[in-house]
């Protein structure tokens, strides 16, 4: 659907403040005119303002481009059929591996990959990463292939929720009131969508725990490495078990690959831009904006998924439905009231001394 890859409370506003005040010149004290009873503050320089927009506005194009074209990705998965989930997902490492390569030649980046690489720490982290979306990626085609388009949907809905609890487990953070409110109104959702379904609803559960996991770990990778890069490493270490599985499909004559006609193989190679393309706008939008940011560009990719799901795959949606949905979306008005008003309370912060 990293940056936590959502809005991530406490955590967020921090990170956004830190950057502010790492980024933003400290005010001198100018020299004082003969009568002037006091010293002005200088204003910061206007090419730094200027840089920190410029760096702003380029990272919501990534992102809003990113989450546009996940929320699509569904009218792309139907058109694949009669292959399956793992086909798709293998497929979708393979030619995105290409794609990348692609990239990386026709910029001249493979220097800046290769210094990536020789470094231990960042693959492995890189790796852990590409796991982590692996599984998202899997679920997801499951989902929308077997008539569970709504219930992924609700997964990316669920997401900011589960940032901010991987920030109370993980990062140790304390939550606010809004945000307690946010995370029981949740938790209740939850628990009338388990009744609407006659089960928990894994789907979803799975969807917003991996990808919350995956954006958490492209945030901590930061600025040590582009964004071209970063995916190709990741789907470097995905591809031998991709490879692998496309050919243990063919041996057990399961493939569609290259059974189903040229067009269906062309439809399949071409996930390796479409995967590729979002995930590079996705780390570039990481890299730039604060996790509250991208936590509010993240809506668009769920509004889009549930409309499709809706209006084009026709599928159900009963009241209890509606109604755990309703609570979910009650919880993210409640978030994002609680995160607007994040650089004000910064704001107070920084005048208190604090």
């Amino acid at each position: 659907m990293a940056h936590v890859s959502s809005s991530n409370g406490t955590g967020a506003e921090r990170s956004a403040s830190l950057s502010a005040s790492a980024s933003s010149p400290a005010s001198a004290p100018a020299r004082s005119a003969p009568q002037q009873p006091a010293a002005q503050a200088s204003p910061p320089p206007s090419g730094a303002s200027s840089g920190r927009r410029s760096e702003n506005s380029t990272g919501i194009l990534f992102g809003v481009g990113a989450y546009v074209l996940w929320g699509l990705l569904p009218l792309y998965f139907v058109l694949l059929v009669p292959a399956g989930a793992v086909e798709i997902v293998a497929s979708r490492i393979v030619f995105s591996l290409v794609f990348c390569a692609a990239l990386l030649t026709t910029l001249r980046s493979w220097k800046a990959t290769a210094a990536a690489a020789r470094n231990p720490r960042l693959v492995a982290t890189l790796s852990g990463a590409a796991v982590l979306i692996a599984v998202n990626w899997l679920t997801y085609a499951w989902a929308v292939l077997n008539e569970h388009a709504v219930e992924a949907a609700l997964g990316y809905f669920i997401n900011p929720l589960v940032s901010v609890l991987l920030g109370v487990v993980i990062l140790k953070e304390k939550l606010r009131p809004l945000q307690w409110v946010a995370m029981a109104v949740g938790f209740v959702a939850v628990l009338v969508l388990t009744f609407a379904y006659g089960t928990v609803p894994w789907v979803a559960l799975a969807l917003a725990f991996s990808f919350g996991l995956y954006g958490l770990v492209k945030k901590g990778v930061g600025g040590k490495v582009d964004a071209i890069s970063s995916l190709t490493i990741e789907t470097a270490a995905l591809t031998p078990i991709a490879v692998g599985v496309l050919i243990w499909l063919s041996i057990s004559g399961t493939s569609t690959i290259l059974s189903n006609g040229a067009a269906h193989f062309w439809l399949l190679a071409a996930s390796g831009i479409i995967t590729a393309v979002p995930l590079i706008f996705f780390g570039a939008a990481a890299r730039r904006l604060p996790l509250s940011t991208v936590g509010m560009l993240q809506y668009l990719a769920p509004t889009l998924q549930f409309i499709i799901a809706l209006a084009v795959f026709k599928e159900t949606m009963p009241p209890e439905r509606w109604a755990g949905f309703g609570l979910i979306w009650l919880a993210l008005v409640i978030l994002t009231v609680d995160m607007m008003g994040g650089p004000r309370r910064n704001r107070l912060l920084r005048a208190a001394g604090v």
